[in-house]
């Protein structure tokens, strides 16, 4: 298990720096604005989304050690918004003191072979997997792995890229090569033909408390997540082992602040995916739908400060807003009252690129799904 700095306790107007300046950093810092901190964040993007509502921004690259030693000088307290941080970067806040996340947890979260390797050492359910190098030993491990599966690149990739489907035998050259030609350690895993994907999602304090979010249920579009739904249609035996299970990796790796887990559902059993060390897209919602979004509660545990217990208020519905939905989303917010519009700031509209999200309340389940339903047909 990996320990974690001694607790840092860090208070407004203290500041706050955060690498990484898309929508996730963007909603950190409205967050931590509203609670009277500064923040200042890196990003090579001039004007990027974080910065339009931050105190400033550095521009540079992730991996530029001297701008990361400006963040470190400029800052009380370091968070991040992806798990791609460069680890000699987050290995020198680290060090500074001022990482109370610190650099396992990314170590472990950029790398689908570690995080297969935690889980499988915890005993958690998890898909059949193996690891291959090569084309060659990639041939060898799907002579005796059961059919369909997926390959995917232990590093990087995101929203279906970096990875490929075998649906049988016919696809074993095509999987061949992908493997050759990678670049990097691949996994295979067995396809799990699931009843639906959850996400467990929780903050977790510099003492070692948690408080989680009302598990939500995804639905994905073109490998993108395009709908949650809260809460998920999960039985209480089984969103009690998720929890279980998500306490017993937290407690291993050392998470502090807001951490993601999403789970495949079969009856009534769950098998692990993927995890990611901030703040995920299916739990937006929690910034109307709960008494404690997801933001601020990774704002208040990488401070230092107490969490409350995180009530859902009303159920709902969070949609992805991609770049040929904006005017959509827009006249949406002219007659629907109930629709919740976040917009990123964006510079650049890309058709299946992530502009916004919008969230649906309603008082009971039905009603949020219908007015989610009106917004998809239009």
């Amino acid at each position: 298990m990996q320990k974690n700095n001694q607790p840092l306790t860090i208070l407004p107007p203290q500041t706050i720096g955060i690498i990484g300046g898309g929508q996730l950093g963007r909603m950190m810092s409205i967050a931590a604005k509203y609670m009277g901190y500064q923040v200042i964040v890196l990003d090579p993007t001039p004007n990027c989304p974080t910065a339009q509502v931050a105190d400033g921004q550095i521009i540079a690259k992730y991996d530029d050690m001297e701008a990361i030693r400006e963040l470190s000088d400029k800052s009380d307290v370091v968070t991040y918004e992806f798990e791609n941080v460069d680890l000699s970067a987050a290995t020198y806040i680290e060090e500074q003191g001022k990482l109370p996340q610190g650099a396992y947890a990314l170590e472990v979260t950029q790398n689908r072979e570690k995080e297969k390797m935690v889980m499988k050492k915890l005993e958690l359910p998890v898909p059949a997997f193996e690891i291959v190098h090569n084309g060659e030993e990639c041939r060898k491990a799907l002579e005796s792995f059961s059919l369909p599966a997926v390959i995917k690149t232990c590093q990087g990739g995101y929203d279906g890229k970096g990875q490929l489907k075998i649906e049988s035998v016919d696809d074993v050259e095509e999987a061949v090569d992908f493997a050759e030609n990678a670049g990097v350690t691949c996994i295979i895993e067995e396809w799990v033909s699931f009843d639906k994907e959850i996400s467990v999602i929780f903050s977790r304090s510099q003492s070692g408390e948690i408080a989680f979010f009302p598990i939500s249920e995804n639905e994905h579009l073109d490998h993108i997540l395009y709908k949650t739904m809260v809460p998920a249609g999960v039985s209480d035996s089984l969103a009690l082992k998720a929890r279980n299970a998500a306490r017993e990796l937290a407690e291993e790796i050392g998470i502090v602040g807001t951490f993601a887990i999403e789970m495949f559902v079969k009856d009534d059993d769950i098998y692990l995916n993927e995890m990611a060390p901030r703040p995920h897209n299916s739990g937006h919602y929690s910034i109307e739908a709960c008494n404690v979004s997801q933001f601020a509660s990774h704002i208040r545990t990488v401070c230092g400060l107490a969490v409350p217990k995180i009530e859902q208020l009303q159920p709902a519905v969070m949609v992805n807003v991609l770049g040929n939905e904006v005017d959509k989303v827009v006249r949406t917010m002219l007659d629907t009252p109930e629709a919740f519009v976040h917009l990123y700031g964006k510079a650049e509209v890309k058709e299946k690129r992530k502009m916004g999200h919008v969230t649906f309340l309603a008082e009971d389940e039905q009603t949020v799904n219908d007015l989610a339903n009106d917004y998809e047909r239009r």
